[in-house]
């Protein structure tokens, strides 16, 4: 593992504009000191923010899609200050390495990146924190290995999404041929499509549904963008283009619910009630029955969009925090 101790603040980027209906309400950073760190993988490394000491076991924070460790830098501040905090980039996200040319993206990457993880810290035991695309891999990971989890907890997406029969034919016959599309791009060498910083700001507010706020934007920018070559004062995604032909879960509504009875471990769930479900609200609600059968199991809700940690962190830290000194107190 390398550290780099250079830079332990947001980096300057140009400011973002308040939105038409005003700035979103501050939140309080009490504290922002992390150390970038680079963990050796087969392909490369994965980058992440190491807050607090390395001498205890982090809460392993990760990320949802196109999305990277930024996602928690207004959560990390608020988290109970006698544990460590490790937020990642997933493979091909933020600065950590792309897979080789020729490789896809799949769902199930990020499992196997947290046994690495475990491995390369020899620890026994992880506790995880994770959001969306991550919240279902997390799900898959505490079912799979429900020994190794002493903690989880799950941001907004509950389990793998279940699919119609038609929607994954289509969907896996598009993705194979995004797939090549971008190869040929990426093979081609030429530099994304670039834009001035509101542009690049409104870009992501919007790709994101609206879901990330203006003000937060600069938070997963930071990690997410890099400066034109070609053209002065502009930016592009620097993420790899590789990530929108993602392949992803497709599984019987079985499946998740043979999962929900293996995960044994203290599991918090928190909904963004502002945020959508991604699939039929029938299959979430059996499987969340199912989950309430664990008694340390616990479910709330709160006012948000689906990156309402992200936006508004008080609204969940206060959770999470109870949660977290319940199970790894000091």
């Amino acid at each position: 593992m390398k550290v780099s101790r250079g830079l332990r603040m947001l980096k300057l980027l140009p400011n973002v504009r308040n939105s038409s209906s005003g700035p979103t309400k501050p939140f309080k950073i009490i504290n922002k000191h992390f150390d970038e760190i680079s963990i050796p993988v087969p392909w490369g490394h994965i980058s992440g923010k190491w807050y607090g000491p390395k001498h205890v076991r982090p809460i392993v924070g990760m990320h949802g899609w196109q999305d990277n460790a930024g996602t928690f830098d207004t959560l990390a501040p608020l988290l109970p200050s006698h544990l460590s905090f490790l937020s990642i980039d997933a493979p091909g996200h933020g600065l950590s390495s792309w897979l080789p040319p020729g490789t896809s993206y799949h769902s199930i990457d990020l499992v196997l990146v947290t046994r690495r993880l475990m491995e390369e810290y020899n620890w026994d035991k992880i506790s995880i924190m994770a959001h969306s695309m991550s919240s279902i891999n997390g799900f898959v990971f505490s079912a799979l290995f429900p020994d190794k989890v002493d903690l989880f907890v799950g941001l907004d997406v509950l389990k793998p999404p279940v699919r119609s029969a038609r929607s994954i034919v289509d969907s896996l016959s598009e993705r194979i041929e995004s797939t090549l599309k971008l190869e040929r791009r990426l093979k081609s060498g030429s530099e994304p499509p670039s834009y001035d910083w509101d542009q690049l700001v409104t870009r992501l507010h919007e790709g994101s549904n609206k879901s990330v706020s203006i003000e937060s934007c600069k938070y997963l920018l930071q990690r997410n963008c890099k400066p034109s070559t070609h053209e002065p004062h502009k930016y592009y995604f620097s993420r790899d283009n590789r990530l929108k032909s993602s392949l992803f879960y497709t599984l019987h509504q079985e499946v998740p619910m043979e999962m929900a009875r293996r995960i044994k471990c203290p599991h918090l769930f928190i909904k963004a009630l502002q945020a959508p479900y991604y699939e039929r609200k029938e299959y979430f609600d059996e499987v969340l029955a199912e989950l309430q059968k664990n008694p340390l199991f616990e479910f709330h809700e709160v006012e948000g969009t689906h990156h309402v940690h992200l936006n508004e962190p008080e609204k969940v830290a206060p959770i999470i925090n109870s949660f977290i000194n319940r199970y790894r107190p000091l």
